[in-house]
Order: C-alpha cells, then structure tokens, then sequence
C-alpha cells in the first residue's frame, strides 16, 4: 500500500504569497507647461486627480500587482484655454510604483526666439493669435551673452530660454516675462563641448542635453530654476559630427543625428538621472550629411533630413527599445538639400526647410499605418532656411531665414497641410538667423 505524503506549506507563506499578489502600487509621474486651471487626470477612469501645478503627480488609489493602468486627461485646462496629452500613461504593473507618466500641456503660440549668429543677438516677437503675424517685443533684439548664438530651446514650463553659442563653447540662460515675452540674462553661462550646434530639454523639464559638433560628444545636464549640473559620465560620446538633437514624447530616448557619419545614434535616458545608455544596434543609418530629426508626437515615426544626400529618412520608432527600423520606400528624395524638420501637432504632416535652389518649405503627407511621406506642396521662404517650426496648437509655420535674416510666417491648411504666406512676412529678424523656438 503506497502511503500518501503531504507537503505541509506554513501559513505565514501562504500569507506573504496572497499579499504579494494582492499588493498594491502608486501611479504617478510629471506634469509641465501647466498655466490654465481646472486640469483633471484619471487612472482607469476611475480615479481621479485634479492638478494645480507643474511638478510631480501621484493618484490617491493604488493599483493591484498584475492589473493594467491608463493614465488619460478628463478635463482640459482653461484661462488660459490649453491642451494637455500623456505619455507613458498604459501598461500593466509589475511589482513597482509607476513614476514615469509624463503629461505635457501647450496652449497657443505667444511668442518666438531667433537666434541670429551673424549679430550675435536674440529677437524676440510677439505673435498675434489670430493671423500669426510677428512684432517684435520691448528691447528685442536681445544681446548675447556669448558668441555665435546658433540654436534656442524654450523650457518645458515657459520660463527660460537656452541659447547655444556655437562660438564661445557655452550655452546662455535667459529668463521669460510670461507677461511680455522679454528676456533678462539668469545666472552664469552653461559650459558645454567644442563647437556646440543643438539643445534639447527633456518632456519633464529636467534635463538639459547639448551636442559639441568639433568633440564628437553630447553634453548632458539636470535642471533646477535654470541652472545646469554636469550629470554622471557627460559628456558621451556619439558619431562624427553630431548636429541636432531630439528626445521622444515620453523621454524615454534620445536621438543624436551625427553629420559625418550619415547616421543615427540613440540612447535610453535613465528614469530620476538623466543619464544616457547606447541602445542596441545604435548608431541607425541614414544619409549622407545627416542634420535634422523630427519625431512625431505620438513617439512612432522618426524623420531625419539627409542636406548631402538630398533625402529624408523615414523610420518606425520600437517605443520599448527605442531602436529605429526604416520604413518602406525610405529614404525618399527631396531633389533639393533639407535643412530643418517639424511635424505638426496632429502629426500627420512633416515640413521640411529646403536650400540650395529651392529655398522654399516643403508640406508632405505623412501615412498614419506605415510613417511613410508623400509631397504634397511646397512654398517659397526667403534665402537660406535653416529653422523651421510649428506652434504648439497647428496654426501656423515659422522659418528662420539665415542669409536673408528674417522669418518666413506661413497658415497652415489642417486638412491639406499647405501653407500660405501671412501679410507682412518675412519679419526682420538679425543677420544669420539660423535656429526659431515657439512657445
């Protein structure tokens, strides 16, 4: 006769097992660019949470271990009237607070930043929300604090505007006036690499990242009311010749187009340290003299603008690796030199800021299911456009015009993507107008 053996499992296991599996996690994570009232986030559709500022959020209700989360916008902010969308905001909890939800809120475009390389000064405008036509504001054109302003970034909350000077290795710190738009130098300079050419801040507003074209490196920072620390091992070495600089919507990656190279690096950015890890298979090809990169605002279509090859190259964006896979038919011909990329809000049109003959910006159709592009119409700017941008709500289009030193102001036709010319542009903005930011 077999005799039957049991295994006795004490009940203090089955115990720590049954809160494991019932334990439950925080859903959270960052909010900026918040100006209106009345923003309210919910989890599931269920609980809510009303914010009142920028910074950090967490729901009051946890989630259970296993079960999924969905972070969407239940009411949108008003007075000012805004948009908010979330990143980061769906998955399924796995044993750890969710910290990483970002939640960025634009309104209509207030104001633009020139940085004129030439004059070695900032212009400053006005924007006029109904016709998008520029006037320059008290005391614009603003001095540079450096030599050789090559590239602007506006923070995420508005406040400060980082101005990359190409000629004295730096990056200068301006204060906004939410109220008029004029600019007052903030601390002291950011050190940077040789030759610095582009600068991204991070969707938290966190982090500060610059390209150093002459050292091959990308130089990294953290942010705290506009001054800058050096984060744990900046600066990182990238491909030859880095130019621009973008990270995803939910800055999660970072994308470094390297000139010289004809390529694509990309890093992961790690989560609370800004530090950057290469991903696997970067550097990405993509074409000859490689200068420009654009990612759509849902994080799933990356373009980079090849000014030697005279191409665009499309790609598909991995969101968990963050690895780029080109897109069928990339990269697709131009027949002029791209300078600049800019997707639209609703990220079904990509323009892209042609020189050479052209001298125009070109409006192309992007295929929601594959990225792919198609040429639609293009419309002449002034000589040389090396910037081109549209504002946070779709309306309009702006360029930076470097050897005519102004500012091509374009509509934009939501349903065809074409452009047409506002009455009064281009606007003089500085000689060498080479990079514009919009907030």
């Amino acid at each position: 006769m077999k005799v039957l053996r049991y295994l006795a499992i004490p009940a203090v296991v089955v115990g720590i097992a049954s809160c494991m599996f019932h334990a439950k996690y925080t859903v959270g994570g960052n909010v900026t660019g918040l100006r209106g009232a009345g923003l309210v986030l919910e989890d599931n559709s269920g609980d809510a949470s009303s914010v009142t500022a920028n910074g950090a959020f967490t729901f009051s209700s946890g989630v259970t271990n296993g079960d999924a989360y969905s972070v969407t916008v239940s009411t949108q902010p008003s007075n000012p009237t805004q948009t908010c969308t979330v990143h980061n905001g769906s998955g399924t909890i796995d044993g750890a607070d969710i910290t990483n939800v970002v939640v960025n809120c634009t309104q209509a475009g207030r104001f633009a930043y020139v940085a004129n390389q030439g004059s070695n000064d900032i212009s400053g405008f006005a924007i006029d929300s109904t016709s998008g036509v520029l006037t320059p504001i008290a005391g614009s054109p603003f001095a540079s604090t450096g030599t050789g302003p090559v590239a602007v970034a506006i923070d995420r909350n508005e406040t400060y505007l980082y101005v990359v000077n190409n000629g004295s290795d730096d990056v200068s710190v301006y204060s906004i006036d939410y109220t008029t738009g004029a600019l007052t130098l903030s601390g002291v300079s950011i050190a940077t690499g040789h030759a610095p050419t582009s600068v991204v801040i991070d969707p938290t507003d966190q982090y500060l990242y610059v390209t150093n074209s002459s050292d091959n490196t990308v130089s990294a920072f953290t942010l705290s009311s506009g001054a800058a620390t050096a984060i744990t091992g900046s600066p990182y070495a990238v491909g030859n010749t880095p130019f621009a600089v973008k990270t995803d919507p939910g800055g999660n990656f970072l994308y470094v187009t390297n000139f010289a190279d004809g390529t694509v690096s990309v890093f992961a950015i790690g989560e609370g340290t800004g530090e950057l890890t290469a991903i696997s298979g970067s550097p990405f090809d993509a074409g000859a003299g490689s200068v420009a990169i654009a990612i759509d605002p849902a994080g799933t279509f990356a373009y980079v603008a090849n000014e030697t090859a005279a191409t665009i190259s499309s790609y598909s964006i991995n969101t968990i690796t963050g690895a780029l896979v080109a897109v069928s038919g990339s990269p697709f011909g131009t027949s002029t030199s791209p300078e600049s990329l800019a997707v639209n809000p609703a990220g079904n049109f990509l323009y892209a800021a042609n020189v050479t003959s052209k001298n125009d910006i070109a409006a192309y159709a992007i295929t929601p299911s594959t990225g792919a592009i198609t040429l639609g119409t293009a419309i002449g700017a002034e000589t040389f456009p090396l910037s081109v941008v549209v504002d946070p709500m779709g309306q309009f289009v702006y360029a930076a015009n470097d050897t005519s030193g102004d500012v091509s102001v374009y509509t934009l036709d939501a349903t065809t993507g074409a452009l047409t010319a506002v009455a009064g542009s281009p606007f003089v903005s500085g000689t060498g107008a080479r990079s514009v930011a919009i907030y």
